[in-house]
C-alpha cells in the first residue's frame, strides 16, 4: 500500500470540517513510514531488497517492530493526536488524527507479506496481497480515488489543485509499480530517501489543496 494509505486522510477530512487540514492528514497517514525510513537511515530498523519477494514490492522489511507494530503505530497515534490537540484544544481531531494513523497499520495488514507484529515481536502478520496484483493495484486505486472523490464532493473550491494532486498521485503510483526493481543486496539509503521526498513533496501539494477548499456543510 502505497497511495492508498492517503485513503484515510481524505476521508477523515471529508467527514468533517472540524478534522485537521488535508495537509495534516497526509503526514498522519503516513506517519509511521516517515518513522521507519527516517529509522533505516539511523540504522534503528532495518530492510533490505529481495526481488521477487513479493509480486509488487520488492522490500523485504524483516526488522520495524518501532513503526509496524500494532502497539508502536498506536504510540505514534497517541503522540500526533496529543500534538493536534495541543495546537487545536479540541478532542474530536486530535481523536481523527490518531485513527488515521491507526489506519496504516489496518491497510499494511492487508498487502503485506507476514513482517508486522501486534508488539514488536512474532507472531508476524499480513495477509499478503502483495503478491495478488490483480487483487491490490484496483483496490488501491479504488480506496485512493474514492475517497478523494468524496472530498472533493464535501468541499468548495478550484479544480485544478486537487486535479494536480491526483496527478501527481497517479505518477507516484505508477512509478513505485513500473520503476525496474533494484538489484539484491542494493543499499537501501537511497530507497529511503526517495520515499521521504516522495512524502514531503505530496504533502505540500496536499497542504497547498486543503487551503483552497471550504466544506458545503456541517453533518457533525
Amino acid at each position: 500500500m502505497f497511495i492508498g494509505h492517503w485513503s484515510a486522510a481524505f476521508a477523515a477530512r471529508a467527514m468533517s470540517e472540524r478534522s485537521p487540514r488535508l495537509g495534516t492528514l497526509f503526514v498522519a497517514a503516513q506517519l509511521v513510514d516517515w518513522a521507519f525510513f527516517t529509522f533505516v537511515l539511523l540504522g534503528i530498523e532495518h530492510m533490505r531488497v529481495v526481488p521477487g519477494i513479493t509480486a509488487m514490492n520488492p522490500m523485504d522489511l524483516y526488522d520495524m517492530p518501532w513503526t509496524h507494530s500494532l502497539l508502536g503505530t498506536c504510540g505514534f497515534a497517541f503522540t500526533f493526536g496529543a500534538i493536534v490537540w495541543l495546537g487545536m484544544r479540541e478532542l474530536f481531531p486530535a481523536l481523527i488524527t490518531a485513527m488515521v494513523v491507526v489506519s496504516h497499520w489496518l491497510l499494511d495488514f492487508i498487502v503485506h507479506r507476514p513482517d508486522l507484529t501486534l508488539a514488536g515481536f512474532p507472531p508476524k502478520l499480513g495477509m499478503g496481497l502483495w503478491n495478488i496484483p490483480s487483487v491490490e493495484a484496483p483496490l488501491e486505486l479504488a480506496l485512493t480515488f474514492g475517497t478523494m472523490w468524496w472530498y472533493i464532493r464535501r468541499t468548495d473550491g478550484p479544480p485544478v489543485p486537487p486535479l494536480i494532486l491526483a496527478i501527481m498521485l497517479i505518477a507516484l503510483q505508477l512509478f513505485n509499480w513500473l520503476a525496474p526493481s533494484p538489484a539484491t543486496g542494493a543499499p537501501v539509503a537511497p530507497m529511503a530517501m526517495m520515499a521521504l521526498a516522495a512524502y514531503l513533496l505530496t504533502t505540500i501539494v496536499a497542504w497547498w489543496v486543503g487551503t483552497t477548499r471550504r466544506h458545503r456543510c456541517k453533518i457533525d
